[in-house]
C-alpha cells in the first residue's frame, strides 16, 4: 500500500531507483512540459523483465498471469504480471484510480487450492480422473476413489503434482460406504474441504422394457449416493464453517434423453438436490453447485461413440465441433472449488461445447 499523498508514478520511480518522474514539472510558456515516462515503458526496459520472459516457457506452471490496470495520467494500460520476480511487488503498489488506500487484489490467487483436501468419487478414469488432476494442479490434496479397485492410473498422474493423496475403494450405492469414504478422507488428509460427487453408472434400454433392477441401481448410485455423501461431508464442512461441494449433473438434467429413463431421472434429481442443499447451507459458507458436462469421450458414452449414426448426429449439433475431453472440465471444477466462487450457490454450470444453444 502506498503512503497517503503519494502517486503511482512516484512509487514506480522509487522502485527503479530514480526520482525523475516524481519531481514537480516546471511550467514553460513556450514549450509544453516533457511527458512522464509511462510505468509500462520502465517495466519493459527493466533487466529482470527479459529474464522472466525467457523463463516463462519453462516455468509457466509456476507463474500466475494477471491483467493489471495501471493509470498513468488518465491512460489505462494493461500490464502482464508474472510471479515471481519484481512483478509481485509491482502489482501490489499499482493503484486503482486515485484512492491511495485501495490496492489491486491478486485475482488469480483466489483459484489457489493449496492446503485444501478434496474427495473425488469415481476418479479412476474419465471425468473424475480429469477433475482430480485439475484440483491437484491447483494445489489440493486428493482422496481418489474407485468403486472396486484402487485408481492406480490416476494415482500416477497425481504423484507428479507433488500433493498428498490417498486412494479409497467402495461401492457408493451402499450407505455405509458413503460414510466411510468421508471418514477416511478426514482421517487420511486431516479434513474434507471439497467434495466432488462424480461416481455414476448408466443402463440403457427402451422405457417400456426398463427393468426395476436397472432402475434401482442407477437411482441408488447416481442420486441417493449424492444425497448421502453431501450430507455426511456437509456435516464436517458446517462444523468448520466452510466447504465446497460440486455435483456432476448432465445435459439430461435439462433434457429427457433416449433409452435412459433412470439416468435422466437421477440427473434431474441431482440438479434439484444441488439447489436444495445450497439454499440451506449458503448462509454457513458451504457452497453447493453442479457441473453439467455435455457429450464427453468417456466409457459412459462408449455406446454412443460406437453408433456411427448417433455419433454423427451428436457431433453435428455441437457448435465446438468435437466431443469433450475430461480436461475440458478442469477449469470449471477449480473455479467452483475455490474462493473465486464464494458467491455462487445452487448453480448448474454447463460445459457442453454449446450443445444447449441449439
Amino acid at each position: 500500500m502506498l503512503p497517503a499523498g503519494s502517486s503511482t508514478l512516484a512509487s514506480f520511480s522509487s522502485w527503479h531507483g530514480t526520482n525523475s518522474v516524481s519531481r514537480p514539472l516546471k511550467s514553460h510558456t513556450s514549450t509544453p512540459p516533457p511527458r512522464p515516462i509511462c510505468p509500462a515503458q520502465r517495466l519493459h526496459s527493466h533487466p529482470s523483465h527479459a529474464r522472466v520472459r525467457r523463463g516463462c516457457a519453462a516455468l509457466w506452471r509456476l507463474c500466475i498471469l494477471e491483467a493489471v490496470g495501471c493509470r498513468a495520467r488518465g491512460c489505462l494500460l494493461l500490464l502482464c504480471r508474472a510471479r515471481p520476480e519484481p512483478f509481485l511487488l509491482l502489482s501490489r503498489t499499482i493503484q486503482i484510480g486515485f484512492n491511495p488506500e485501495r490496492t489491486l487484489p491478486l485475482r488469480l490467487d483466489k483459484f489457489n487450492l493449496t492446503g485444501k483436501n478434496a474427495l473425488i468419487t469415481g476418479s479412476s478414469r474419465g471425468i473424475g480422473a480429469g477433475i482430480a488432476v485439475a484440483l491437484a494442479e491447483a494445489g489440493a490434496n486428493i482422496a481418489l476413489h474407485g468403486s472396486s479397485s484402487v485408481p492406480e492410473a490416476t494415482q500416477q498422474l497425481i504423484d507428479e503434482m507433488g500433493v498428498r493423496h490417498i486412494a479409497l475403494v467402495g461401492d457408493v450405492g451402499v450407505a455405509a460406504t458413503c460414510q466411510r469414504l468421508v471418514d477416511e478422507t478426514v482421517s487420511g488428509l486431516g479434513s474434507i474441504d471439497i467434495l466432488i460427487n462424480n461416481a455414476g453408472i448408466i443402463r440403457r434400454a427402451p422405457a417400456a422394457e426398463y427393468s426395476a433392477e436397472d432402475w434401482g441401481a442407477v437411482i441408488n448410485v447416481n442420486l441417493t449416493s449424492v444425497f448421502r455423501l453431501t450430507q455426511f461431508a456437509g456435516r464436517h464442512m458446517l462444523a468448520q464453517g466452510s466447504g465446497k461441494i460440486v455435483n456432476i449433473a448432465s445435459l439430461l438434467t435439462f433434457q429427457g434423453g433416449i433409452n435412459v429413463p433412470a439416468y435422466a431421472a437421477a440427473k434431474g434429481g441431482v440438479g434439484q438436490l444441488t439447489k436444495a442443499f445450497a439454499n440451506e447451507w449458503a448462509p454457513m459458507h458451504v457452497n453447493v453447485n453442479a457441473i453439467a458436462p455435455g457429450y464427453f469421450a468417456t466409457d459412459n458414452t462408449e455406446a454412443l461413440q460406437n453408433n456411427p449414426e448417433r455419433a454423427r448426429q451428436i457431433l453435428d449439433r455441437i457448435p465446438a465441433g468435437r466431443w469433450g475431453d475430461p480436461e475440458d472440465l478442469g477449469g470449471a471444477a477449480v473455479f467452483l472449488c475455490s474462493a473465486a466462487s464464494d458467491y455462487v450457490n445452487g448453480h448448474i454450470l454447463v460445459v457442453d461445447g454449446g450443445w444447449l444453444n441449439r
